[in-house]
């Protein structure tokens, strides 16, 4: 069986039956949805993928900066913007 990276799992089947209840039961936690006892998708709570998003986009940020870190500079004034 694959690993699970969510403390709670429901089948497609009972997903299907009451989204709802389902996001409701799972108190702000990541939902495993299963098909065959796979893990198929992940029901993630709006404010936790806001938050995963936001740390990607500082990720790629970061190291896009760590790969011009040893460009030269170039200095400009405001007005010349």
């Amino acid at each position: 069986m694959e690993t699970l990276v969510a403390g709670v799992s429901v089948s497609i089947t009972e997903l299907k039956r009451n989204p709802s209840a389902i996001i409701e039961a799972a108190d702000n936690e990541a939902v495993a949805v299963l098909v065959h006892n796979k893990p198929s998708a992940y029901l993630v709570p709006a404010k936790a993928y806001e938050s995963l998003i936001e740390r990607l986009e500082d990720l790629e940020l970061a190291e896009l900066a760590r790969a011009r870190a040893g460009e030269r500079r170039i200095k400009i004034s405001l007005d010349e913007l």
